[in-house]
């Protein structure tokens, strides 16, 4: 009998874990996507994420360079060095 070995495929992604929407453009600090975009993501085609990507710097330029509250990156940082 053969076995059949599943294989993921990575997703292109520009999340960097900088999750907080600017309240004036709609886009992430971090990403520069929109929620519904966020949540479209790994359903949309290669093609249709990578149109996405090409419009991310132009997009990150209109947001505020810092997000209201601290970020999960910020965060996951702070505890990690609370441990040390």
């Amino acid at each position: 009998m053969e076995t059949q070995e599943k294989v993921m495929t990575a997703i292109e992604s520009p999340c960097i874990l900088v999750c907080s929407i600017d309240v004036k453009t709609g886009f992430c600090f971090g990403c520069g996507r929109t929620r519904e975009e966020i949540g479209a993501w790994m359903g949309m085609t290669t093609e249709t994420r990578r149109s996405v990507m090409a419009q991310l710097p132009a997009r990150l330029e209109t947001v505020e360079r810092r997000p209201r509250r601290e970020t999960r990156r910020t965060r996951m940082a702070r505890e990690r060095d609370a441990l040390s």
